[in-house]
């Protein structure tokens, strides 16, 4: 096996007997709801019954409709009263100590990720490949162990390959594609076809119009604040759309919340990496990381504070500097 990648019968043999929680990234996308279901449904095939959970919201209307379409049952963290410090947890989608990973009582002892491991996190068990999406990793477990993907299971992992490498156009690798091809053998196509219905709600369209109001593009680099708080999924289809305009080549949008400002980044330059470009440019007042293409970030007020009033203007600098380093 690779580097950062064990077998899943290693992980059949580390949960076997224990309480068993799989937790997604806060704010789960529709990638990190398919995986967590699908590995689901994996281990149940063994004996074991995970619950599924995550802190947060699910803000997005198609990551929603995924709960109802594919019959899934994902707990709040808030309704957890009863996990304790020996239940396990495989976390998917994301890592322990990142900071869109609530830290939950239960004990953190494997990871299947796509995303850099920035950190030891002392998992007995991890699988963390750099591919397109988290659900091709856990459609490889079925193939590997020989296990029929079910049409609804399919359905979801299929979706969360789709929404993740925005249809093989963002970070997708030939094993998504392969991966990809293996759950659609088994999908039901018409619940992949329901999820391509009504995909906005009315009330995006004001943030929106928000950060079309505030774009600003410096050698082809679009920023544009949304002025106040908006769904962490919200804000990267922001930043996918600002992306798309054919003068720009890296996105940064920004929403201004009461606790601090919510970032996500995306790049379509070789030279600039999103997860590097958010992390060293909010470096010492912030957080932030991800992928090559797409990455995501916060800062603080406290750390607003220090900046001062003219914290635009610096996270405008911060930002180009980096870009005009690596391009």
């Amino acid at each position: 096996m690779k580097d950062g990648q064990q077998k899943p019968q290693d992980l059949i043999v580390l949960l076997k007997g224990h309480k068993t929680y799989i937790q997604t990234h806060n704010f789960p996308d529709p990638d990190a709801i398919a995986s967590a279901y699908g590995l689901q449904y994996f281990l149940q095939q063994f004996g074991i019954d995970a619950i599924l959970c995550y802190d947060g919201s699910i803000d997005k209307l198609s990551t929603k409709r995924m709960l109802t379409v594919f019959s899934m049952e994902i707990l709040h963290a808030d309704l957890l009263a009863d996990m304790q410090e020996s239940d396990y947890i495989v976390t998917v989608d994301g890592q322990k100590y990142n900071t869109n990973f609530t830290d939950l009582p239960g004990d953190e002892v494997a990871c299947v990720d796509h995303h850099p491991q920035v950190r030891d996190c002392g998992y007995h068990y991890k699988d963390i490949r750099m591919v397109g999406a988290c659900s091709s990793i856990v459609v490889s477990y079925y193939r590997e162990m020989g296990i029929a993907i079910p049409p609804l299971v399919a359905s979801a992992l299929a979706y969360g390959i789709k929404m993740d490498t925005a249809d093989f156009t963002r970070g997708a690798t030939a094993f998504d594609a392969e991966m990809f091809a293996y759950a659609f053998e088994t999908a039901d196509v018409e619940k992949l076809q329901e999820m391509y219905k009504n995909v906005m709600e009315f009330k995006d369209l004001r943030a929106y119009a928000a950060a079309i109001d505030n774009i600003k593009i410096y050698d082809r680099t679009g920023f544009a604040c949304i002025p106040f708080d908006c769904p962490d999924a919200l804000i990267a289809i922001i930043s996918d759309f600002i992306l798309a305009l054919d003068v720009v080549d890296v996105s940064i949008v920004y929403s201004v919340r009461k606790d601090g400002l919510k970032f996500s980044v995306r790049s379509e330059v070789e030279a600039v990496d999103a997860g590097k470009l958010v992390a060293t440019a909010l470096s010492g007042y912030g957080s932030g990381g991800g992928h090559k293409a797409m990455a995501g970030g916060f800062v603080p007020n406290e750390s607003l504070d220090r900046i001062g009033q003219q914290y635009e203007f610096y996270i405008k600098e911060a930002f180009m500097k980096y870009i005009k380093a690596t391009s």
